[in-house]
């Protein structure tokens, strides 16, 4: 039993049960139901099936589907796409179905996430309990279940950043580091680029900020050769596989398709300071009333509480271990990553609460800047404007999950000084005491709703009509819901739509005002010029659809089906 691979086994396979019970019900129902609602979540179940059909059918690359947005296509890199977390599931997607890989894919993430914490943690302090307690943490914290709740399989791909950041700081120390850290480092930082452009833009950008500090307080590292090689070696290790996850983004730069944002119109994707202090609004005990009392609209995001128990482990590893010189390193580097994950997370401007902080102007300037009050405006305020890509953001909070990584990791340091403090006997019982009062911080109880992932009743109509009729939904403004495109697996249609919520395609800007006015002349004209064949009308979704199916027929539509909720019409002449 002490052999580390033995002991590893028996903490990995912990953390699948872990995983079971934290998400329970779900593996009752895996192959047919997701948690939560409908949402990004049936845009990934969607991503498996299309991978299968475009590798195994059509042999193309599946980075552009050509019959979404039809007839111009559309580029995956309008959006994330996540193909290393979506493989860890593929297999599965060929045997049960997609749903169930779908789910796989999501649960692998907590379990993966804890255990490479865990061997971060305990390849640092020797302490097996110190890396579980801290893998726990990070694995469940608030912000996964959040994102595992909404969907988000892309922002769930965390299980890479604790092995990029454990080779990423034994490469920052003086001395030769072995191979196996190099590649391990490297290929970490490829497959965060595989789970998340999101995370790997931000990885980047915090390990520059963090080598440039840590280099002025080391200089002689400035001047050691192996320290470069070391580095620029890792960083040739992971160009293959960032070359993959980027090119789609680059091809799609390259052709005008990745917009730069108003620095004004992303304020709201920045993170409050109450985010990071509000246990989670789906807590099995609090949640409600944190719900009530405080201002939550944006929850998900915002989810980035940093845990009570946590925090004072933290606090307890940077009192007791700033004396130690080798010690302090870490707990330098660990800080650094925490301050640019907050700095970045911050976003543009202050806010409490979902809100900007309004700082009163002393009564001297107020006549003079004709205001009572101004808005504080943060460092990435400036650097949107000046960083290379960073305009392409529009979420500032995701860079809160480098707080909780640091966290994490320094909850494990004080862990392993408590532990030194209490004696062994104490520590039998205080160990998974911390468990437990960490696990009641973070618990969001059992799941209650969860979506049934089926085809409409018209999908199936529609996959029984002969040739290769393009599809419209209307009211327009679903052609662009998640759902819609998930449809496409069953009736296998050309789609004028797609998941456009990030980055909206050319075509799709431009036909929208248009389409808009469904039904009326120009509408019809631009769906005979885009081939459309099926026009798809929720009834439900008009109040005056009376009104809606009287213009239709007047403009020459012939109503062909109902089916469900949905109203089929065709042109009456080609």
């Amino acid at each position: 039993m002490r052999r580390p691979w033995v002991i590893h086994s028996i903490i990995f396979v912990v953390f699948v049960g872990l995983t079971i019970v934290v998400t329970w019900p779900l593996v009752r129902v895996m192959d047919s139901m997701l948690v939560g609602q409908i949402g990004d979540n049936v845009y990934f179940v969607w991503l498996f099936g299309w991978f299968r059909k475009a590798l195994f059918e059509l042999k193309t690359s599946p980075f552009v589907v050509p019959f979404l947005n039809y007839p111009e296509g559309w580029s995956l890199a309008h959006t994330e796409m996540s193909p290393a977390t979506l493989a860890i599931g593929f297999p599965f997607s060929l045997i049960v179905g997609n749903v169930f890989a779908y789910n796989v894919s999501a649960l692998a993430t907590f379990v993966l996430s804890g255990f490479f914490m865990y061997v971060w943690v305990e390849r640092v302090t020797k302490s097996h309990w110190a890396g579980f307690i801290a893998g726990s943490f990070f694995a469940f914290s608030p912000y996964r279940f959040a994102h595992f709740r909404a969907g988000h399989l892309n922002l769930l791909g965390t299980m890479w950043l604790p092995l990029f950041f454990m080779g990423f700081f034994e490469l920052l120390q003086e001395g030769k580091s072995s191979r196996r850290i190099i590649w391990l480092t490297g290929i970490a930082l490829g497959l965060i680029g595989l789970s998340s452009i999101y995370y790997l833009y931000a990885t980047l950008l915090i390990s520059l900020f963090v080598v440039g500090v840590y280099l002025i307080i080391q200089r002689q590292l400035i001047r050691d050769p192996v320290f470069w090689r070391q580095g620029f070696s890792a960083l040739l290790i992971s160009i293959p596989l960032i070359f993959v996850a980027v090119l789609p983004f680059v091809q799609l730069e390259t052709q005008g398709g990745l917009q730069s944002r108003d620095v004004f119109k992303v304020v709201g994707g920045s993170a409050s300071l109450t985010d990071f202090i509000l246990p989670s609004t789906d807590h099995f005990l609090v949640g409600s009333w944190i719900s009530e009392s405080f201002s939550r609209n944006h929850w998900i995001e915002g989810t980035l509480y940093l845990g009570v128990v946590p925090t004072a482990l933290s606090a307890i590893a940077i009192i007791k271990g700033w004396k130690e010189s080798q010690r302090r390193k870490l707990l330098i580097y660990l800080l650094l990553i925490g301050i640019f994950g907050l700095l970045f997370a911050l976003g543009t401007h202050l806010h409490w609460n979902e809100k900007i902080v309004d700082i009163p102007i002393p009564q001297i300037l107020r006549v003079r800047l004709d205001r009572d009050s101004m808005h504080l405006r943060l460092p990435v305020f400036y650097l949107f404007q000046a960083m290379p890509m960073f305009s392409r953001l529009r979420t500032f909070k995701r860079f809160g999950v480098f707080v909780l990584l640091s966290i994490s990791v320094l909850s494990g340091l004080g862990i392993n000084r408590f532990r030194e403090s209490v004696g062994d006997r104490v520590w039998k019982i205080a160990a998974p005491l911390l468990c437990l009062l960490i696990m009641f911080e973070v618990y969001p109880g059992p799941y209650k709703n969860f979506a049934i992932v089926e085809p409409r009743p018209v999908d199936y109509w529609l996959a029984e009509q002969p040739g290769e009729g393009a599809v419209a939904q209307f009211p327009f403004y679903q052609v662009e819901d998640q759902d819609q495109v998930y449809n496409t697996l069953t009736h296998e249609k050309p789609f004028i739509g797609g998941f456009f919520n990030a980055f909206p395609p050319k075509q799709y800007l431009t036909i929208r005002p248009a389409m808009e006015g469904f039904p009326d002349e120009a509408s019809l004209a631009l769906l005979r010029n885009l081939q459309v064949e099926f026009i798809l009308v929720d009834g439900t979704a008009y109040e005056n659809f009376v009104d809606v199916q009287e213009a239709s027929e007047d403009l020459g539509l012939e109503l062909v089906a109902v089916l469900g909720d949905d109203y089929v019409y065709i042109f009456s002449s080609p």
